[in-house]
């Protein structure tokens, strides 16, 4: 799905009308004492707009991606002004300072601190003085998340298969590109050694089950879309077949069909014209995965075009609860973040 020009900038508008937009907001935040009882661009200054702190987070990670692909676009000028704003080192100690506070052990995790290392990461591909500085700016603040994931991944039990902001097979799909990208070897390896303890053995996924009511996420092709990071070419087309048998050898969609949020007024509800998206470069990241003969890239394909059509149409901007987050989504899916060619 190629960006046009005006696509690139309403996308980047709806990342801009909000960043910094303080409310609504829906703050994730302890209280441990009455001072604590402060607004959300005194505890969190940085990351303050966009609802709440991973929109926000995201919506950062929106401008520097079209930045950098898209450097003289009309929009530029103002996405650095609000990366500069935003992106100082005093906002970046104050997140860390925050993230380190009492009683904030699970803040935004693991979805949030995912997002917040994809920023990072793609501020490390971005070849820019700016972004370096960016990039600096962030290293206590990316330090502290890595931290906070190493120790909390071998304590988790279990994954965590819900279809929205708590789903560990996503985090960890955004988690392996940034160490990879970092050169972050301790960290990749404990990635992959978690995606193979957490999902290796799965066999015959319930996609039927798929969605629920208030899915952005799917936790089937979030599961593959993760396996297809960690396993080699042949053994993941060999994985995907006890995983996902259901799959046709055509170029069939009927397979798994888009959704259609009942109200896009409702920010749960809306939840699923995200679904539609993640599912799109879901879809296209399994493909990409596998040999280039192999007949279920067609229905995988076939799916994922179906999605991106009705999970674009919705990225309006025309409601808040959606506007808010849904372009990060779709430029993940159109700029094909996550795959690598």
């Amino acid at each position: 799905m190629p960006l046009n020009p005006d696509a690139i900038e309403r996308f980047a508008n709806l990342a801009l009308d909000c960043i910094h937009r303080e409310y609504p907001n829906k703050i994730a935040h302890i209280l441990n004492r009455d001072a604590d009882a402060l607004p959300p661009r005194q505890l969190t200054p940085a990351f303050y707009g966009c609802f709440d702190w991973h929109s926000s987070v995201h919506g950062h990670w929106l401008l520097a991606r079209l930045l950098r692909l898209y450097p003289d676009a009309a929009f530029a000028t103002r996405a650095r002004a609000a990366l500069q704003k935003n992106l100082t080192s005093e906002n970046l100690a104050q997140e860390a300072n925050y993230l380190k506070g009492e009683g904030r052990a699970s803040f935004e995790r693991p979805y949030g601190l995912a997002w917040l290392l994809q920023l990072c990461a793609e501020l490390r591909e971005w070849d820019d003085i700016e972004a370096r500085n960016f990039a600096a700016s962030l290293r206590p603040l990316e330090v502290e998340v890595v931290s906070r994931l190493s120790a909390w991944l071998p304590k988790l039990p279990f994954p965590v298969r819900s279809g929205e902001h708590s789903q560990t097979a996503f985090a960890l799909g955004l988690a392996l590109d940034y160490a990879r990208i970092a050169q972050n070897k301790s960290f990749l390896e404990l990635l992959q050694a978690r995606a193979f303890h957490f999902f290796f053995k799965d066999r015959k996924a319930p996609l039927d089950y798929e969605p629920s009511g208030e899915d952005f996420l799917s936790p089937c092709l979030a599961e593959a879309d993760v396996m297809r990071r960690v396993l080699s070419q042949q053994d993941f087309a060999q994985w995907l077949k006890s995983f996902l048998p259901q799959l046709p050898p055509s170029a069939s969609s009927a397979w798994l069909l888009p959704t259609v949020s009942p109200d896009r007024c409702d920010g749960k509800l809306a939840h699923l014209d995200g679904l539609n998206l993640s599912r799109a470069w879901m879809l296209e990241g399994i493909a990409s995965a596998l040999p280039a003969d192999d007949a279920r890239r067609n229905s995988l394909q076939a799916s994922a075009d179906e999605h991106a059509r009705a999970g674009l149409s919705a990225v309006t901007g025309e409601h808040y609860e959606g506007g808010h987050w849904l372009g990060s989504f779709a430029v993940y899916l159109v700029t094909r973040r996550g795959i690598r060619e």
